[in-house]
């Protein structure tokens, strides 16, 4: 009922966001006593209208990048569909021969796309790849399940398309998989084993410095997710009947957490509008359209990250399972390791990233960094002003060094 619940009131609104595109286009432009009124409704229905959810990958909007002071085009290239994501690549047009980068992107209830501009920065000095994962609810029950297993396994056959000599970059709640998925390829001596692992504010230990968000996890049984968040895909969508943790649902969990903030944000894009502010709108339209796209996860995944990440710390305590197998991180021996964590990171306490170095235990001292970013939070890891000049600048020279 939760999915056909929120179905319903969507399309219930979908006529009042329509009428309100049409009232905007055809609202004349007044001038004197009436523009400031004329200026207010115009506003008032732009805002009407943007009062919705999108369940389609945004585009990643990277068209060029400057290398060497030259302007390249970049396009976007399927290296590999598989039935939840697929290995996608910007490439660039250009012979310069640069590090190969697989940056792994959290299943969390966005797109891949919330890291365009972690990609925009790494496509200066690198050859870019990302996985790329699909909406649940738009995946046929016949592709199977997806659980953090085939996560790790994705990777592996990514890295493994990639070829030697690769780098991996694991941002958020994949650092998890993206350091087991090391463990296991070191363990099998697998050719494909990246040459650095970059993990940026994941919860590979989420006993250090808890946050809201590892309470709201631990403090209830896993039965209460299963009861109380677990929604049926309906049956207009191609993943019909598919059991999903809504995006939405996700989406209403994170605002929550910041709602002063996200009100003040669209109080701000209101007076923009009606000052006709453009830019300044503009700004804020483009970070809402990218957050309010929404990406469903399946239900094993969810349940599971619930469980063995959050709930019972698997890695960490040295009890991760893979397909059968425990994953053994001191296996890692010639893959450099770089830690990243936010000082005012709510997601992602301080220390939970940092815990990956105690799990390395057979890198020697020289391939292990750890960088602490204090200013930033949870997004400004690896978006933003500070990461393009702070963090980026040692992610650049950890892959130059191992190249």
């Amino acid at each position: 009922m939760l999915y056909a619940t929120y179905q319903g009131l969507d399309d219930f609104i979908s006529p009042l966001r329509t009428s309100a595109r049409m009232a905007l286009n055809f609202m004349p432009m007044v001038d004197g006593p009436f523009a400031a009124m004329t200026r207010h409704q115009s506003a008032f229905m732009e805002m009407l209208s943007r009062f919705q959810l999108t369940h389609s990958r945004p585009k990643y909007g990277i068209n060029s990048v400057e290398i060497n002071n030259r302007i390249v085009p970049v396009t976007e290239e399927v290296v590999l569909d598989m039935p939840f994501g697929n290995l996608l690549r910007f490439r660039r047009d250009t012979d310069t021969v640069q590090p190969k980068v697989l940056v792994t992107a959290p299943l969390s209830g966005h797109f891949a796309t919330l890291l365009a501009g972690t990609v925009r920065t790494l496509l200066r000095d690198h050859d870019v790849y990302i996985t790329d994962w699909k909406n649940a609810r738009d995946v046929p029950r016949s592709a199977g399940r997806f659980g953090v297993d085939d996560y790790i396994a994705y990777l592996i056959r990514f890295m493994e398309e990639i070829g030697p000599g690769g780098h991996l970059l694991g941002v958020c709640q994949p650092c998890v998989q993206a350091l087991a998925a090391v463990a296991i390829m070191s363990e099998d001596d697998n050719p494909a084993t990246p040459r650095t692992m970059t993990l940026m504010a994941g919860p590979v230990d989420v006993r250090e410095s808890p946050t809201e968000v590892n309470h709201l996890a631990f403090d209830k049984p896993l039965s209460w997710f299963q009861n109380n968040v677990i929604a049926r895909v309906p049956m207009r969508f191609a993943g019909a009947g598919r059991k999903v943790y809504p995006g939405f649902v996700q989406l209403t969990a994170f605002m929550n957490m910041n709602m002063d903030r996200h009100q003040a944000q669209h109080k701000k894009l209101y007076d923009h509008l009606v000052a006709g502010e453009q830019e300044e709108a503009n700004r804020i339209k483009d970070f809402y359209d990218e957050y309010f796209a929404v990406l469903d996860l399946t239900e094993e995944f969810y349940i599971e990250t619930v469980d063995r990440v959050f709930q019972k710390a698997d890695l960490a305590r040295g009890e991760f399972m893979y397909k059968g197998r425990r994953v053994n991180p001191s296996a890692i021996r010639k893959t450099a390791l770089l830690t990243v964590e936010g000082g005012r990171d709510d997601i992602c306490g301080l220390g939970q990233t940092a815990a990956a170095h105690d799990l390395c235990s057979s890198l020697r001292p020289h391939l292990k960094r750890h960088h602490l970013q204090a200013n930033v939070g949870h997004y400004g890891v690896f978006n933003g002003r500070r990461w393009e000049h702070d963090i980026y600048p040692v992610v650049r020279n950890l892959i130059l060094a191992m190249e």
